[in-house]
């Protein structure tokens, strides 16, 4: 595995970041003052986007995995890689924001996430069209957050 930190052509990685943050114009807010990374193992498997949100303070904006290549270990490792690049840059906390899915929770509480607050209404405010994950409608955007 491989995990390389990408500097120009983010929009190159538009097709699999829409897997994590399906509409473009919620993307465009935050890929270009992140730090996006991608992990190729035989090719491209996952990518992420971190932003600094304040001092210490990190969020993981967008993770996905290749459709074929998910349940095998690849955004785990992902996440990992970001928590020890985020302690190591001097934070001290790890966030990501996620719909209330039963397929999306449980990954990001086995990483080592605990719940932290939640936004009432942000899928159904900021996104044009209902969004649905392993059937449920998501609207309360959840925060997790890992002390680094």
């Amino acid at each position: 595995m491989d995990i390389r930190r990408i500097e120009s052509g983010r929009r190159d990685f538009l097709p699999l970041l829409l897997l994590g943050d399906e509409q473009e114009n919620m993307i465009d807010r935050y890929l270009d003052r992140g730090t996006l990374l991608a992990l190729y193992d035989g090719g491209l498997r996952a990518v992420c986007v971190v932003t600094e949100e304040a001092p210490g303070v990190f969020e993981i904006k967008n993770l996905a995995v290749e459709p074929a290549f998910q349940r095998r270990g690849y955004g785990r490792a992902m996440v990992g890689h970001v928590a020890d690049a985020c302690r190591t840059a001097g934070g001290t906390r790890l966030l990501v924001g996620t719909g209330d899915s039963p397929l999306t929770l449980p990954f990001y509480r086995a990483c080592g996430f605990r719940e932290s607050h939640r936004v009432p209404n942000f899928f159904l405010q900021f996104y044009d069209h209902p969004i649905y994950e392993g059937g449920r409608l998501l609207s309360d955007m959840v925060y997790l957050s890992m002390e680094l």
